[in-house]
């Protein structure tokens, strides 16, 4: 059975998550704690982020790559396109919109994420580890947001409106093909639906996160389209 070595709050392990979802498979979850439980990572893998799946004999690292892995071993349901020419332009389609799923768009869903944690206290505990000791999830969660204001500035003007453009043209995309490339779920599906999972919490993240987000876009009414088709898909592969 594979094992998946991952933090439980990122995008990328979600994203595999939802690819192991998609192939039907059974697997198994090392919460890997930060600092101590990456240098045990490192010893596995030869790296220290996450996520890392074990399978068998072979150790793979990055979610691309664990993607293209499971592609290869088990090969149905397929996630990438194959097949004649106009399939393979929809493979093409489906990779560059994975590989903007996990770089522009994560990069400005983690900013966002940020900013929301340093102004909300409840969010910023429930994003502590599950082994974060009771006394220090305390005071996390008792910090002045004042104290912490210059860090909620990282994200500028322009980011949040480059994000907030991106994400109602997504809106707009799912809405008119239900999916992101072409008709069937692909690898491009579950890399946006990962990142989505952050700007707002889906059922399956359980208390006490389920339903928090980020403020202005969680709650944003051109953006509920885009986030029903988000909990349509998880449905789908039965992590509602």
């Amino acid at each position: 059975m594979p094992e998946l070595h991952q933090f439980r709050h990122s995008g990328f392990c979600e994203k595999v998550r939802l690819i192991l979802a998609a192939k039907g498979l059974d697997f198994t979850v090392v919460e890997v704690t930060p600092g101590l439980g990456q240098i045990e990572l490192f010893r596995l893998s030869g790296q220290k982020q996450v996520p890392v799946l074990v399978d068998g004999g072979e150790v793979i690292a990055d979610s691309t790559a664990i993607a293209l892995h499971l592609e290869r071993t088990v090969p149905e349901p397929p996630l990438l396109p194959a097949g004649d020419p106009e399939r393979a332009r929809e493979r093409a389609a489906v990779l560059l919109l994975e590989d903007w799923a996990d770089t522009a768009l994560a990069s400005g869903v983690r900013l966002a994420l940020l900013r929301a944690a340093v102004a909300d206290p409840a969010l910023r505990t429930a994003l502590l580890p599950d082994s974060t000791p009771g006394p220090l999830r305390s005071l996390v969660g008792a910090i002045p947001g004042d104290l912490l204001a210059g860090v909620g500035q990282v994200v500028g003007r322009s980011q949040d409106q480059q994000l907030v453009a991106s994400l109602e043209q997504l809106a707009v995309l799912v809405a008119d093909e239900g999916h992101v490339v072409g008709q069937k779920l692909s690898l491009a599906d579950l890399a946006v639906a990962a990142q989505l999972s952050l700007l707002k919490f889906p059922e399956s993240a359980g208390a006490p996160l389920a339903g928090l987000g980020v403020s202005g876009l969680a709650d944003s009414p051109l953006l509920a389209p885009l986030f029903a088709w988000r909990d349509r898909l998880y449905h789908q592969l039965g992590q509602s």
